[in-house]
């Protein structure tokens, strides 16, 4: 490619990038999770309340637990701490729900995105903290037969650790697996603590602004935040650099 680039503000820091961390939700699939977040919601508070700012600044990247009670306490709920087991359980009984009833869908353009990355001999993890997020990627089927689940090096979706985002425990794990060193990486992310997570981590973020919430990745401190991973230069990105593709 030979169009204008522009590099990615990286403040204090020179890395040359040669391995990928991907989260899942919201970045590769667009999955039922908010939905099921909020239709689980109306045994305990008015489900119209939870809407995507919610979602992406209070719940999206933490582990269940974690999520319900954030949720909770976003939108003020009483006894949140009591009542966020029983919130977690009915919100993963109405995602079981969802996905068997087949509502995932992964996005094109970060398809077409791991593949341009596997095409650069880059090694590739899959770090996210929800448990069904295996299941829902051996649903999507690839042009070679194979699932989503079967590209990545490391897989470390789903894993029992001491924290979760903003903790950077689960990228610095998926680095390790690869293996790589956390400065060589670049963490694909549509969630401010996933954002916050790869930069506590020492890598770089790139910030995949799905639901116009660009203000909020790059608040959290993304590196890069781009609309569709298409815009993300593929040249640029074989030299170590994340930088935007401009046209």
């Amino acid at each position: 490619m030979t169009s204008r680039q522009t590099p990615a503000p990286a403040p204090g820091r020179s890395r040359s990038l040669s391995a990928g961390i991907f989260d899942v939700d919201g970045v590769l699939l667009a999955s039922p999770h908010e939905r099921a977040w909020r239709e689980a919601l109306r045994d305990f508070a008015d489900e119209a309340s939870f809407t995507t700012t919610v979602y992406q600044s209070a719940v999206a990247g933490k582990p269940r637990l974690a999520g319900a009670l954030a949720a909770l306490q976003a939108l003020g709920v009483p006894n949140a701490v009591q009542r966020a087991g029983a919130y977690a359980k009915s919100k993963q009984r109405r995602l079981e729900e969802l996905i068997k009833a087949g509502a995932v869908m992964a996005f094109p353009d970060a398809l077409r995105f791991v593949k341009a990355v596997r095409a650069l001999g880059f090694p590739i993890a899959v770090a996210s903290s929800s448990k069904n997020a295996n299941a829902m990627m051996r649903r999507i089927r690839l042009e070679d037969h194979q699932s989503l689940f079967d590209v990545f090096q490391a897989n470390v979706c789903g894993r029992d650790l001491p924290a979760g985002k903003p903790d950077p425990a689960i990228f610095l794990l998926a680095a390790a697996e690869l293996p790589a060193a956390p400065a060589n990486c670049f963490v694909v992310e549509d969630a401010p603590a996933g954002v916050e997570a790869a930069r506590a981590g020492g890598m770089a973020a790139l910030g995949v602004a799905r639901l116009g919430d660009a203000r909020l990745l790059r608040t959290a401190g993304a590196d890069l935040v781009v609309t569709s991973l298409d815009e993300v230069s593929i040249d640029q990105l074989s030299h170590g650099r994340l930088c935007r593709r401009l046209p």
